[in-house]
C-alpha cells in the first residue's frame, strides 16, 4: 500500500519550534546546532519513497528566525509495488529578516524507481536562503531510476528561479550527454539568496572543471556541479558554500 505523509516545521525568532510534526517515514528531530541556528534533522523512519508514495515537508521560518534543516542520511528512491511514480514535495516559506539553511543529504535514484521531486520556496524581501540539492543517479554499479526534480523560488511574490531537471529512463534524450552530465553520475546545485548581493553581486566563476557559479537576476547566485560520485560533488558544493554563505 502506498504511503501518504506530511511532516511540518515552524520556527520562531526566539529559537522555539511551535510546530514540529513527524509523519510516516518523515521523522523530525530537534538536534544540537552550533551558532545562532535552530536545527531540525530529518530522520528516515522506514524505506521511502517507494512507487506511489506521496510525501511532503512543509516549513515556515517566521520573521527573524534562523533555521537549519538537514538529514541524518541520504534519501533513497526505490521501486515499489505500485507502477505510479512517487512524489516528494517540499514547501517552504521564509519571513522578513529570517534565514533558512536547507542542507539535506543526497537523493539517490535507485534502478527501477520513478520519483517526482518538487520544491517550492516563498521568500520575504529581506529573507536569506541557502538551499542545496544533490542527486546521485543509481547505486554503485547499477543504472539510475527515473528522476524529475523541479525547484521554484519566489521572492516578494515575484519569480526568482524556476528550473526542472529530468534524468534516467523516460527523460528527454541527451540527459547523459556532454551538454548535461557528460557521463557523471552525481549532480547538484546550491542556491544562495542574500539581499546583500544587491549591492555586491556575485560574479560568474569556475570551481575546477565541473562546477560553476552564476549570478541570478535578483540578489542570488546559483552553483551547479557534476561529479563522478557523491563525495566529489559534496566537496565542490562545500567550497562554494563556505565562500558565498558565511552567515
Amino acid at each position: 500500500m502506498s504511503l501518504r505523509a506530511t511532516a511540518r516545521i515552524t520556527a520562531d525568532a526566539d529559537g522555539g519550534l511551535p510546530l514540529l510534526v513527524s509523519d510516516g517515514p518523515l521523522a523530525l528531530r530537534r538536534t544540537r546546532a552550533a551558532g545562532p541556528y535552530t536545527r531540525v534533522t530529518v530522520v528516515g523512519a522506514m524505506s521511502a519513497p517507494l512507487g506511489g508514495d506521496r510525501l511532503a515537508i512543509e516549513t515556515e521560518v517566521r520573521d527573524g528566525a534562523r533555521l537549519l534543516v538537514d538529514s541524518a542520511a541520504a534519501t533513497l528512491a526505490l521501486p515499489g509495488r505500485s507502477a505510479d511514480p512517487a512524489a516528494y514535495e517540499v514547501r517552504i516559506a521564509v519571513g522578513d529578516g529570517a534565514v533558512l539553511r536547507w542542507l539535506p543529504e543526497q537523493l539517490v535514484s535507485a534502478a527501477g524507481s520513478h520519483l517526482r521531486m518538487r520544491t517550492t520556496v516563498d521568500l520575504a524581501p529581506t529573507a536569506r536562503l541557502v538551499l542545496r540539492e544533490e542527486q546521485v543517479l543509481g547505486r554503485h554499479g547499477e543504472p539510475p531510476g527515473t528522476l524529475v526534480s523541479r525547484l521554484t523560488v519566489r521572492r516578494a511574490g515575484r519569480p526568482l528561479f524556476d528550473q526542472e531537471l529530468a534524468f534516467g529512463p523516460g527523460a528527454s534524450g541527451g540527459w547523459d550527454g556532454g551538454a548535461v552530465l557528460g557521463g557523471h553520475r552525481a549532480t547538484g546545485q546550491l542556491l544562495v539568496v542574500d539581499p546583500a548581493f544587491a549591492d555586491k553581486p556575485v560574479g560568474p566563476r569556475l570551481y575546477g572543471e565541473n562546477a560553476v557559479v552564476s549570478p541570478l537576476a535578483g540578489p542570488a547566485a546559483l552553483a551547479t556541479a557534476v561529479a563522478p560520485d557523491a563525495l566529489a560533488l559534496r566537496r565542490l558544493l562545500d567550497a562554494v558554500l563556505s565562500e558565498l554563505a558565511p552567515f
